[in-house]
């Protein structure tokens, strides 16, 4: 049984951190028959800079191998795709999905005046900032905001991680961070913090929230693991933590979870050195659990209401370094998949490599385009109020 002065302890972090549990519908509040059929965002952040260039190979063009003489992928390794582009080797899954007009692949996208430290980048991304702007929201916690009446709502985002991203902090909605769905489960039915929760009435001073918080912490945990209970996952995953990740998400969605946006993290993509192999078994990962993760959606029936979208911080440089790695760069591809795509493929023109930024690629698609179309064409919520201001509309869903 938990002692009380670790109930206290916890308590506190928890009252200091709201945005780690939002009011979800308890299962006895929505009833166990209450399925979500609407839309759902899967956001996949690559953390560390994913070399974009030896992701999605320009094969056919001289100055890719003048750039790179020891880490280039040679033609015979590559995955052809068309006659100027291909994939990594460690993308093979990938070419299943690239098939059935599951995927499509955006180059070139950035930001003005990008900025080349990992923590910086990834809060611009995640806050859709502009590269001098600092924001204390995320937009996906402002689209939460946008779409989520009151206090409480149907749909919320769950991440996939111990702490909560900025990408999912709103001003009023928070996303929730869970890493084991049947762990929280079983620490919220700890005998003595039922015992608190129950016990306590309601005085009108700060300590509500505290209670509140673990009573709502409770609900969230009783909602999701019954939800997680009701689907059992038949495709088979690889073994690693990203395709655990998303085999809890690929259970909650089928089992009709009323989450609009989940979030997910694989780290490793800072490859200042040794690279090629390294890098190519990042891939292999990454494509296997999304392939896999795509696979249990479509047997749920649930691929086409549900969009992937798959993003770094940064590119790399388009020059090796001396250490058989790159460094941090600027522009980058993004990968979106599903069922609903309404543009698959790749959508514009490879990088040009023969114009540099200071060994940099440069960008013509602004990130903040591709978060614009999914916000007014997917999940149905303003872009010009949850991002500040007007992006050109790309039309992929």
């Amino acid at each position: 049984m938990m002692k009380r002065r670790n109930f206290l302890r916890n308590s506190a972090i928890i009252a200091s951190s709201p945005f780690i549990i939002p009011r979800f519908s308890s299962a006895e509040e929505i009833g166990e028959e209450a399925v979500y059929q609407g839309k759902k965002l899967v956001v996949v952040q690559l953390e560390g800079g994913n070399d974009g260039l030896n992701t999605i190979i320009p094969y056919s063009n001289d100055l890719y191998y003048r750039l790179r003489p020891n880490i280039a992928l040679h033609p015979e390794q590559v995955i052809r795709i068309t006659g100027e582009l291909g994939f990594n080797p460690g993308m093979k899954a990938m070419k299943a999905l690239f098939d059935k007009g599951e995927l499509a692949i955006i180059n070139n996208v950035g930001y003005p005046n990008p900025d080349h430290t990992h923590l910086r980048s990834m809060d611009i991304w995640q806050s859709a900032s502009d590269s001098d702007e600092y924001r204390k929201t995320g937009w996906l916690g402002r689209m939460l905001d946008e779409c989520c009446p009151g206090n409480v709502g149907q749909y919320f985002g769950l991440e996939a991680s111990e702490m909560l991203s900025l990408a999912l902090k709103g001003e009023r909605i928070k996303g929730m961070a869970v890493e084991d769905i049947d762990r929280l489960y079983n620490t919220a039915r700890d005998p003595f913090l039922n015992h608190i929760v129950s016990a306590h009435q309601s005085v009108g001073d700060s300590l509500d929230y505290l209670y509140n918080t673990l009573l709502d912490t409770k609900k969230s945990a009783t909602y999701l693991k019954g939800k997680a209970d009701l689907h059992r996952t038949h495709t088979g995953y690889p073994d690693s933590k990203l395709a655990l990740d998303l085999n809890g998400i690929a259970q909650l969605i089928n089992a009709g979870a009323e989450t609009r946006v989940y979030y997910v993290s694989v780290s490793g993509f800072d490859t200042h050195t040794l690279q090629l192999d390294q890098h190519r078994r990042l891939l292999e990962t990454v494509s296997g659990s999304l392939s896999a993760f795509v696979d249990d959606l479509r047997l749920g029936g649930q691929l086409d209401s549900t969009l992937v979208l798959v993003f770094s911080e940064f590119g790399r440089q388009a020059t090796e370094n001396a250490s058989m790695g790159t460094d941090h760069g600027a522009a980058n591809n993004v990968w979106l998949i599903g069922g609903g795509l309404r543009k698959t493929g790749f959508l514009n023109e490879a990088p040009d490599l023969g114009r540099l930024d200071n060994g940099d690629l440069r960008f013509s698609v602004d990130f903040r385009s591709i978060y614009a179309t999914i916000l007014d064409n997917f999940l149905n919520v303003s872009s010009e109020l949850v991002l500040g201001r007007r992006f050109d509309n790309l039309g992929f869903v």
